[in-house]
Order: C-alpha cells, then structure tokens, then sequence
C-alpha cells in the first residue's frame, strides 16, 4: 500500500540575519525561509491569509500572542514543541494571568522540554501537555558542517587548545585574562573564543589587545598561528567545528546575568564544560553534567585557568548522546502521528 503524501511545504521563518544565513547551507527540497513578521493583528492577519498554514509549530519560547490568536480563528492546530519557560518568564505572564491563560489556551498541545515548564503550562491552564525530554540533548549528524580547514586544523594539532563560546560583552576579557593565568603552565597555548555576536569582534580584538595579546581572527584566514594567543571565530555557523575539538569549553552568558547558554553541543562531543554563577536557563542539564562529573562552575579567571584539561571524556559524551537520540527518536514519532491525525481530519 502506497504511503499517502501529508507535507507538500515546510515554511521557516526565522527573526535574526544570523539565523537565515545558517538556513541557507541546507538544501531542503520542500522549504522556504522567511523572516518571522512584527506580532500585530494587521501583519499577522495577511501572513496567515498568503501562506495559509495547515499546521503551525512554535519552537521553545516562541510565544506570540496575536499570531496565536489568529491561528486559533482560522482553526490551525498549534503545536508548542521542545517549550521552555524560565521562573522570571512565568512570573511576567502571571502579573497579566488572565490575558496569559487567554494565550496559551490557543496551543493545542505542548512539549515542554523540562519539569519545571511543565509545571508553569500547567498554571497556565494548557490543556495538553505532553514531556517527551528536551530536543537540546539531540543533534545534527552532518559530516559537511563539523569539519575544519585541513590547514587551520592541521595549525591548531601543534598547539594546546580550549573555547570560550557563546561569550558576551566582558566575558571574551574574563577568557582573555583566563588564558594569561593558563599560560604560564602550559606552551603552546591558543584560546578559541566564539562571541554570541560576532558583530562585536572589532571592539574584542581591541580589548584583548590591551593586554598585550595575540589575536587572529577566523575570517581573515591567517596562514599560521605561530604567534596567536587568542583566535577570534567570528563567522556564523562554525561553532560546532571547534566543539568537536576541544576538551574544555567555557559557556558565556553565565557570567554575565544572562541564564547562561546552551552546553549540550560540547558535551556531546566529550568536552568538561565550565561556566559561570548564572546558568538558570539550564538548570535541568546542569544537573545531569553535574552529575556526570563534566561540568564546573566558575567565578574568576584563576578558577577558570584551573580547571581546564586537555583530555576529553568520550564515555560521558556517547551517553548524552544516546540520551538525545532517543528524545529525538519519540519526539519525531510523536509529531509525526499529530500531523497524521490532524491530516485525516480534513
């Protein structure tokens, strides 16, 4: 019996350049990218009216009070997927909780992607909540994109490497400073750093400077490394590239008050993942690195410099890995079976 066809279109929308970019190094045959409009009742409307969606799926903390609304007018099952709401989030939505509820009472099923957000949708008054685990602890296996330069690669072989990613505005100095301590133990020593915002760049290289560092950026292809002390990635979408390759990787935002950033990538590769005092978006992950013995927290560069290795722990790696396949595997199952249903209603 002939598989029946559901999906004929996907439409990605997206709201940052930095993220159509990435978007445009995959070839997908059915989908087509395009920036997510401004949450008003007008736009919102002749979005919805000129593409005409069949299904709508929202991504972690997408929430959009008007275009779920009109979602809900046109009939449009909405689907929440891998959702995640922080304390501080639950708490703004509950100073309007009427109008909160009102909102979220237009999902029709939600996949919160820890305990705790399962807990707040349930305040909210959603009406289906299903906890599968969170899609974070999953991963994209494309050889095309995880690889570096031969030649850089081939640089960085010679010396003794770490990373500093996802790092914001005064967390590259903090690294920098990091990389002063760790060098006096260790030679040939380069700091990778990856800024959340490589628009940035220009203003850290000058920073660092100051302290009488090296710096050598990505995008000017520098032919040797001989000399560098801090490599700047300062191009979009590398940034597993260097994961793979390290065994320590600092995660910014967790020095600054920002909740810190997402550690999976790193540690699926096997890397000892450091990071600051304020990491209250991954709570839940980082309780299960703590409790694999891969992660550490931080508080100035000296304990920085301290704990980092250069060995990786490939054991813990294959079993976080293992735990995002099978997240994966039931959320893939999972959804397809709500795109089936709902398909065989119309």
């Amino acid at each position: 019996m002939k598989k029946k066809k559901y999906i004929d279109q996907i439409l990605v929308t997206s709201s940052t350049l930095s993220s159509s970019k990435v978007l445009e190094k995959f070839k997908f045959r059915k989908t087509v990218h395009q920036f997510y409009p401004i949450d008003s009742f007008f736009l919102i409307n002749k979005f919805l009216e000129f593409w005409r969606p069949s299904i709508a799926i929202f991504v972690d903390s997408e929430i959009w009070p008007c275009m779920y609304k009109n979602i809900k007018k046109k009939n449009i099952p909405l689907v929440l997927l891998n959702a995640r709401l922080t304390k501080k989030t639950f708490k703004r939505w509950m100073k309007l909780k009427n109008f909160g509820i009102n909102v979220f009472r237009n999902i029709t099923v939600a996949y919160p992607q820890n305990l705790e957000t399962k807990n707040y949708l349930k305040k909210l008054k959603l009406n289906k909540i299903n906890y599968l685990g969170n899609l974070k602890f999953a991963e994209n296996h494309d050889e095309n994109f995880e690889k570096i330069n031969y030649k850089l690669k081939k640089e960085l072989n010679k010396k003794k490497i770490w990373v500093a990613s996802s790092t914001h505005r005064t967390e590259e100095l903090f690294c920098a400073k990091a990389h002063i301590e760790l060098k006096k133990r260790v030679k040939n020593l380069i700091t990778i750093i990856i800024p959340r915002h490589i628009h940035r760049s220009e203003n850290i290289v000058s920073e660092i400077k100051n302290l009488n560092l090296n710096v050598s950026r990505h995008s000017f292809n520098p032919k040797g490394l001989k000399d560098t002390d801090i490599y700047i990635v300062d191009t979009f979408g590398e940034t597993k590239k260097f994961h793979k390759i390290a065994c320590s990787v600092f995660l910014g935002g967790s020095i600054i008050y920002r909740g810190g950033q997402n550690p999976l990538e790193a540690a699926r590769f096997g890397a000892k993942i450091l990071h600051g005092p304020n990491i209250d978006n991954f709570i839940d992950v980082y309780k299960l690195l703590k409790y694999f013995k891969i992660s550490k927290k931080v508080n100035t560069p000296r304990e920085l410099a301290l704990s980092i290795t250069f060995k990786k722990n490939k054991n813990i790696g294959n079993r976080i890995k293992n735990i995002g396949d099978n997240i994966l595997k039931k959320t893939i199952k999972e959804i397809d079976n709500f795109i089936i249903d709902e398909f065989k209603k119309t």
